[in-house]
């Protein structure tokens, strides 16, 4: 008896929300919505048929037609640029300069969180102002720097081989497969990725061929901000993706407002549906099967006419969104530079039912440093300023090894979107 009203008198207690009982969920959630995030298109959800839509000149023979079912997500209307990714280095550039300085000014790092505990290892602030040019702060921010002997008349220039992006992930992969309880450390593995762009790409890609001026120019100069980054291997685009996720959660958190979907680079699924626009059969982006317009002009920056590169306007990359769009809104899905997809290489993928899933295909492989070269292949998509008309399909398939960089492959990122489509009628709710 005493036992039987303990439990009553617990459950009235309980019963502070309300709810009288019933279950209604958490209440006062707060209302959510999903803005476009700039400079990004919405891609709805939708089945495609993937695979050449027209014959397969090249016989390779590694890309069967299927039909394939794709969630909606958001896609860079543009590939990311010079300009874009030099935030990212210029934000591993000041994060280290900002450690040197908390060593000697305690401004430049929190060292107790919002309640008093010590924080190991300290948590940079980004508040105070860096000068560059100060007295003290040169002397302290020297070893960023190239040393005397390796400078060019006297000028003192940052050394890119001190940047370096240091991060984390968890292998979730592993811990859905596991039958067992994997302890949390064992999942998590640290990251460390020079990101700075291979600029010697421009003259190593090319034999006998005079590129120095795109080598010593191409990323740094302001004619070329709006370009397509290059020399950035398959590595480095994912450091770059993890750092936009962070950059664009702690900007969140800040305001106590939810955390963003991840920034990642696409599956070759999600990059192929997002390419034909909506258009199911398209050899190509914009629809037709030619490679020109109307008037003449041609669609795409590509090498035209057997290697008259500058007939389409360009001689080697050409400035983002210089060229129409197709139907989803998304420039240079042909053409101008290849681009990175998150997928690995496999000639069967397709046709392995076991690997392929129709709904989100999506075939990873983390390639370890020891592995053969042949598990170092991911997928590259849409064909460059330098392949022939064939390779601008929107089903041409070719790779890359992942720690390789080119001056013809770049990248754009995907975010997922949490939800299944933007319906009016849903607009109040959560998610929609």
């Amino acid at each position: 008896m005493f036992i039987l009203m303990a439990i009553l008198f617990t459950g009235c207690n309980l019963m502070t929300g309300g709810d009288r009982g019933y279950l209604t969920g958490v209440q006062n959630r707060p209302d959510y919505f999903e803005a476009d995030p700039p400079g990004m298109v919405f891609i709805p959800m939708g089945s495609f048929t993937m695979g050449p839509s027209e014959q397969d000149i090249a016989y390779a023979q590694n890309a069967p037609r299927r039909t394939v079912t794709i969630s909606p997500f958001y896609m860079d209307e543009t590939e990311v640029t010079n300009n874009q990714y030099r935030q990212f280095v210029h934000w591993v550039r000041d994060s280290l300069a900002r450690s040197l300085l908390a060593d000697f000014d305690e401004n430049f790092a929190f060292y107790e969180d919002e309640f008093g505990m010590p924080l190991d290892p300290p948590r940079l602030n980004w508040a105070p102002r860096i000068r560059w040019d100060g007295e003290e702060e040169q002397d302290i921010l020297e070893e960023l720097f190239l040393p005397e002997s390796e400078r060019f008349f006297r000028r003192r220039e940052l050394d890119s081989r001190r940047l370096v992006f240091r991060y984390y992930t968890i292998d979730l992969e592993r811990a859905a497969r596991s039958r067992e309880d994997i302890p949390r450390w064992e999942l998590v593995s640290e990251h460390e990725t020079h990101i700075y762009p291979d600029t010697l790409v421009w003259m190593r890609d090319f034999t006998f061929a005079y590129n120095e001026p795109m080598t010593l120019r191409y990323f740094w100069h302001p004619s070329y901000d709006h370009y397509p980054v290059v020399g950035v291997d398959w590595e480095q685009a994912k450091a770059f993706n993890v750092w936009r996720t962070q950059y664009l959660n702690s900007y969140l958190a800040s305001r106590n407002q939810p955390l963003a979907m991840a920034f990642q680079l696409p599956s070759e699924a999600q990059w192929e549906y997002a390419a034909r626009g909506g258009l199911e059969g398209s050899p190509f982006p914009w629809g037709g099967p030619y490679l020109r317009n109307q008037e003449g002009c041609f669609l795409a920056n590509f090498k035209p006419l057997r290697g008259n590169y500058t007939e389409d306007g360009s001689l080697f990359t050409s400035i983002v969104g210089h060229y129409p769009p197709n139907d989803y809104g998304l420039y240079d899905m042909a053409g101008n530079v290849s681009e990175w997809t998150r997928s690995a290489y496999d000639e069967s993928y397709y046709v392995l039912s076991h690997v392929a899933h129709e709904l989100n295909p999506d075939y990873q492989y983390n390639a370890r440093e020891d592995d053969p070269p042949s598990l170092k292949r991911k997928v590259i998509r849409g064909g460059s300023w330098k392949d022939l008309g064939y390779y601008l399909q929107v089903s041409a398939r070719t790779y890359e090894y992942q720690d390789t960089a080119k001056s013809y492959i770049g990248f754009r990122s995907i975010q997922s979107y949490p939800g299944f489509g933007r319906d009016p009628a849903r607009m109040n709710s959560n998610v929609y």
